[in-house]
């Protein structure tokens, strides 16, 4: 089945935060405070998906009160922080949203997101994934994680389902 035809069965879409959102990389504050760096278009991205009718989630191994924040402002309702099983997570949202695999597109980039990535039906991953997961994805964002990564799942998935065009047209633009 070809990429385009994957992406047009997706009713739920969900990342990864850590190397997918964002960079990767954690700062640190002098008292242990976490500070994350995500790329603004990405989060619009991720409202375009929301405001287009496909549910959105986050599946993440940390914790933080950051990533909390942040999905609250982009209106991601589900969002399941410290999951060490991240398959554990996906089931419950399988169930919750009446989804089947087959209907999920999964970003993830290391090694706890594999699992995930072998049993959803569009598998994704960001240009600077670890190995596994670059030969386990059938797409593959051209920008690293958190840097615009997300932004080009969100809008090759919309371009997809034929929905890319009104999100345009919602701010005057065109689809060329």
């Amino acid at each position: 089945m070809s990429l385009e035809a994957l992406a047009a069965k997706v009713r739920l879409v969900v990342f990864d935060v850590d190397g997918v959102m964002t960079n990767g990389q954690l700062i640190l504050g002098p008292a242990g405070e976490e500070l994350k760096v995500f790329h603004v278009r990405d989060g619009h991205g991720l409202v375009m998906l929301r405001q287009s009718g496909l549910a959105v989630a986050v599946i993440t191994g940390r914790q933080s009160a950051v990533v909390a924040a942040r999905m609250a402002e982009l209106g991601i309702e589900f969002v399941y922080q410290g999951q060490r099983d991240k398959l554990v997570a996906l089931d419950d949202l399988c169930q919750k949203l009446g989804v089947t695999p087959d209907e999920i597109c999964y970003v993830g980039d290391d090694l706890p997101d594999l699992p995930v990535l072998q049993r959803v039906g569009l598998p994704a991953t960001v240009a600077d994934a670890h190995p596994l997961c670059l030969a386990a994805a059938r797409w593959r964002s051209r920008a690293p994680g958190g840097a615009g990564a997300v932004r080009e799942l969100c809008e090759f998935i919309l371009k997809s389902q034929g929905l890319l065009a009104a999100e345009y047209a919602r701010y005057g633009g065109r689809l060329e």
